[in-house]
């Protein structure tokens, strides 16, 4: 990870993306169209914690009703 720890209870816009597989530019898209997980300021940076981003993986996953019907 970059700006945290592996330990922390933090993810920042870097971090998020890597484990997204995405890059930091859209991560600040679907946080700016209100689509991502609930992150807060902290100075310049946007933090996100961990429980809430595998909160918003899961219900990501729970609502991809045509990836469900095909791992059926």
């Amino acid at each position: 990870m970059s700006g945290t720890t592996a330990d922390s209870p933090y993810l920042n816009t870097k971090d998020l993306a890597a484990l997204l597989k995405t890059t930091a530019n859209a991560v600040n898209i679907l946080r700016h169209r209100g689509q991502g997980p609930q992150g807060f300021r902290r100075g310049r940076n946007v933090l996100y914690r961990r429980e809430v981003v595998d909160a918003w993986l899961a219900a990501q996953e729970a609502g991809d009703h045509l990836g469900q019907r095909a791992a059926a």
